[in-house]
């Protein structure tokens, strides 16, 4: 039977694929197949749900066009008053930057909460039954209004800002800083189209090839996922400031999982020569993240000083010196 629409609170319930959505073929292969009716199913008796298919995709191929589809759905959706809360059911792979997506443009005390699934529907043991019960409750209680873009998963939720998925397996699966990343504000939404902006992965004693090779490509930003507290090699250097001088906005993060950037270290290639080549810390955002907001930022035409406004104030600040 289809979702309820006749009595209690109203749901809106947005739906994307992903393994959530999935089930495996003869050989084994999972594919999203399913669409709403089947994945909710088991959803609490007397919520009223209404329900968009807004993409049907793994969420590892959603590009930042694809991800703005589901913020503009689910605008869409809450442009309604009476809907009092949405989910959004979402792949696990990009789960992190969409919903960062949407809270960077989220300006609305009601809650959007994401959900998804390790294991696919037809799995004997599934987990997406459970998170989408998880969802709906955190996204219709009073609790969670005004708290932005919630992850609810595997028992626990999740602010979106800072999110990052830890796990490839457990149902556990994500993560998020302690304490949380601040919220200080929508940003503007525009119909711009996205800017090209590429995540460069640093290595010990690497060179700036890749840098160059992005700069080159006509990537208007590059996230630099750097070593330790944010550092690289003199050589990286060099390409950040290559890439600055032609107006090419470099943000640094770091591989490590936790922890905030720092701009201390000297010797040719740590975080403060970065800076000193035009390099902007992200704090304590990682690159996919990191990512989604200088693309947003970029897109608006911020210049220089505004990516490095916007990162201090969102990113929780880069480590003291």
């Amino acid at each position: 039977m289809p979702p309820d629409e006749t009595a209690g609170p109203l749901l809106a319930v947005v739906t994307t694929g992903g393994t959530i959505a999935s089930t495996r073929d003869g050989h084994g292969v999972s594919t999203p197949s399913l669409g709403a009716v089947e994945l909710l199913a088991g959803l609490t008796p007397g919520v009223r749900v209404r329900t968009v298919e807004a993409l049907r995709a793994d969420s590892s191929s959603l590009a930042l066009a694809d991800a703005a589809r589901v913020r503009e759905v689910v605008a869409a959706a809450l442009a309604d008053p009476a809907v009092s809360g949405a989910v959004v059911l979402h792949g696990t792979d990009s789960m992190e930057e969409t919903a960062y997506l949407i809270d960077l443009h989220h300006d609305d005390e009601r809650p959007v909460v994401l959900t998804g699934a390790q294991r696919t529907a037809d799995d004997p043991e599934p987990d997406g039954p459970a998170n989408v019960a998880a969802a709906a409750r955190v996204a219709l209680a009073a609790a969670s209004r005004g708290r932005g873009v919630l992850v609810a998963f595997g028992g626990r939720v999740h602010p979106a800002a800072g999110l990052t998925k830890r796990h490839t397996t457990d149902l556990d699966a994500f993560s998020s800083p302690v304490p949380p990343l601040p919220r200080t504000g929508a940003l503007a939404w525009t119909e711009a189209p996205w800017p090209r902006v590429d995540v460069v992965a640093a290595s010990p004693g690497g060179d700036g090839v890749l840098l160059d090779a992005a700069r080159g490509a006509g990537a208007r930003g590059v996230v630099l996922q750097a070593l330790g507290s944010g550092n690289t090699t003199s050589a990286v250097v060099g390409a950040v400031r290559r890439c600055t001088a032609e107006g090419v906005a470099v943000v640094v993060t770091t591989r490590v999982p936790e922890g905030p950037v720092s701009t201390g270290y000297g010797g040719g290639g740590g975080g403060h020569d970065l800076a000193a080549a035009g390099a902007v810390a992200s704090g304590r955002l990682r690159s996919g993240q990191a990512r989604v907001l200088l693309a947003s930022l970029l897109r608006t035409g911020a210049g220089a000083e505004r990516v490095r406004e916007e990162f201090h104030r969102r990113g929780g600040g880069a480590a003291p010196h």
